[in-house]
């Protein structure tokens, strides 16, 4: 079954990347039709302190701060390919601070200078130990710099895929930001929001993940959840089976659940990493994991017409 992967990054943490070509290449071994791909917000910083060059924010212990040529890269890759080749991709913007109000100013320059972007993301608000390595202020899903942004996407009818922690890495007895993401889908009921990794993270989990996210779809149609990186294989899946609690869900909710595979910037292992999907979609109806593997990924960010002329999905 062909699939389309969701969430993925052209860079890594230090703007490095082997290219759309040879992501192509890869996905054609992979069997992924078709592939959303984001740049990252943030770049990591190489201290004087440091005798090793980082690739990935945990490296070491200094900053990551806010990089808005990571769009300028993601366009200029997207450009080099054929009309074919564009076809398969959808890329996003995402290289701007959250937390600052001019936010919009820059998405707005960068959607004329570009007209072929598809989506806002991935932003990387709450993020455990990104977010407290990141210069300035915390970035929250619900920040006031982001409602500008948030209106613009329901305007055009863009998905806007979000990192937003359901909780912190010390509590696991309840929902620390739960209420700001509550807060954001109540307030743009007409935003398209993905939810990346379910609001997992690393170190972040509950003993009722399945239950919250039960909750929250039934709460708020305009959400919709990937599952990407930890959430599979630390709350999904037991020992890389799925939990039979999970399957429900997902057979309860089929138009709203996606799958990535959120490398970033090095793709010699996008085969690996989609194939481990394979025992979730084996276990659903065909017309199910059609939908979560490839249909609603498509639908949200592949469509039929440009941006600035699609018809509301609310």
């Amino acid at each position: 079954m062909s699939v389309t992967d969701m969430h993925l990054h052209l860079v890594d943490f230090s703007q490095k990347t082997e290219g759309l070509r040879a992501l192509i290449d890869k996905m054609k071994q992979a069997n992924i039709g078709k592939s959303v791909i984001f740049g990252l917000p943030v770049i990591k910083k190489w201290a004087e302190s440091e005798p090793e060059r980082p690739s990935y924010y945990l490296d070491d212990d200094s900053p990551c701060y806010y990089f808005a040529s990571t769009d300028e890269i993601v366009a200029s890759e997207y450009l080099k390919l054929s009309v074919e080749e564009q076809s398969m991709l959808a890329p996003t913007l995402c290289g701007f601070n959250p937390t600052d109000r001019l936010a919009i100013d820059y998405v707005e320059f960068m959607f004329n200078k570009y007209p072929f972007w598809q989506g806002i993301g991935e932003l990387l608000l709450r993020h455990d130990d990104l977010t407290a390595l990141t210069e300035g202020e915390p970035a929250r899903v619900n920040h006031p710099a982001l409602y500008d942004v948030y209106a613009f996407c329901a305007e055009r009818n863009l998905p806007v895929c979000i990192h937003q922690n359901s909780t912190s890495a010390g509590h696991h007895d309840r929902f620390e930001y739960l209420h700001e993401m509550k807060e954001t889908l109540e307030k743009f009921p007409q935003t398209t929001f993905i939810w990346a990794h379910c609001g997992c993270s690393r170190r972040v989990s509950h003993k009722n993940y399945a239950a919250m996210i039960r909750e929250m779809l039934i709460c708020h149609q305009n959400l919709w959840v990937d599952l990407s990186w930890v959430i599979y294989e630390d709350a999904v899946c037991h020992c890389l089976e799925p939990k039979p609690t999970w399957v429900k869900l997902i057979k309860d909710f089929p138009d709203r659940f996606m799958l990535g595979t959120d490398l970033c910037g090095h793709f010699e292992h996008l085969g690996k990493t989609v194939a481990r999907y394979n025992n979730l979609i084996n276990l659903l109806p065909l017309h199910l994991s059609e939908r979560i593997a490839r249909k609603n990924a498509e639908e949200l960010y592949f469509p039929s017409q440009p941006p600035e002329e699609r018809q509301g999905r609310h």
